[in-house]
């Protein structure tokens, strides 16, 4: 954890009607100075649409070997890798061939849409690859329920995520943009 690092305490409900997920999970995260709210609230995101109990999250911005969340079976074989934003694609390769499922969970809107472009015919040779992307104005919304001590509920059905907290509710729907190495249409 960084020197600097601001802390944030976070009491996340999950209920994944899709998965039959049902579980809360005190978090603690660390915004490395160099780490925008958008892509904290991203780390956030991606662990309430793949929540586990042996779900994790990585070292941060400066280890290369890890990457944004992970979730390892009992042995320590890495069942998940989550990567955040647009993560060069010799970073997936190598994550494809370390885990069993890899996932990008992709932001940033048009420089999204450039980086799915230009990467989508090598990623389409990865069989363990899903990637999915966030809305720039839905995250912008979301950002709203950000603070450094927050209780909120993560609700999946559908393929849509309702993230409430006491006051407010900002609702998001991922859109898949690949399958088990399959780009879907536009």
């Amino acid at each position: 954890m960084a020197a600097n690092a601001t802390i944030y305490k976070i009491e996340l409900q999950v209920t994944d009607l899709d998965r039959h997920y049902y579980a809360s999970h005190a978090l603690t995260l660390a915004r490395h100075p160099s780490e925008t709210e958008t892509r904290l609230l991203v780390r956030l995101l991606a662990f309430a649409l793949h929540a586990d109990e042996r779900l994790e999250f990585g070292r941060g911005l400066s280890d290369e070997d890890e990457p944004a969340l992970w979730r390892r079976d009992y042995t320590g074989d890495i069942q998940q890798w989550i990567e955040l934003g647009q993560p060069d694609e010799s970073r997936l390769r190598k994550a494809s061939g370390r885990a069993a499922g890899v996932v990008v969970v992709g932001y940033g809107g048009q420089a999204a849409e450039v980086w799915w472009k230009r990467n989508a015919p090598a990623l389409a040779r990865l069989r363990n690859l899903t990637v999915m992307e966030l809305d720039d104005a839905a995250i912008a919304q979301a950002i709203g329920l950000l603070e450094r001590g927050m209780r909120v509920t993560a609700m999946i059905q559908d393929g849509e995520l309702q993230l409430m907290d006491d006051a407010r509710s900002v609702s998001l729907r991922p859109r898949l943009r690949m399958v088990a190495g399959t780009a879907l249409p536009e």
